[in-house]
């Protein structure tokens, strides 16, 4: 998996290309939390790329939520195809995150 990073308007744009699976889930995790760290307070992971996702990527994801919470930052999910969003939505993620159809709404979300 590849990890595209733009930054719009203070915003930090992370794009994970293909599948977050067990072996991929730890560099999405250590990007995330590296940003976290440095001082990205508003992330947007735009899932456009990404054709699936197992439980070792949704616990990156909770670890990063949980950090950008005790951080006072923001965390936005958007782009997400069918398959996947029927994944979070079958595992009640959609209740833990803000999730948008599009990066344009992600962004006009998390400010």
């Amino acid at each position: 998996m590849d990890i595209n990073q733009t930054t719009a308007d203070g915003v930090t744009i992370i794009e994970p290309v293909g599948r977050i699976d067990l072996n991929s889930a730890a560099p999405l995790e250590q990007r995330l939390v590296g940003l976290i760290r440095s001082g990205a307070q508003h992330l947007l992971v735009d899932f456009r790329q990404v054709q699936y996702i197992s439980s070792a990527g949704f616990r990156a994801l909770l670890i990063a939520r949980k950090l950008s919470d005790e951080t006072g930052g923001n965390m936005v999910l958007c782009g997400m195809l069918p398959e996947v969003r029927r994944v979070f939505a079958i595992g009640t993620f959609t209740d833990l995150f803000t999730i948008c159809d599009t990066a344009h709404e992600g962004l006009a979300k998390i400010k």
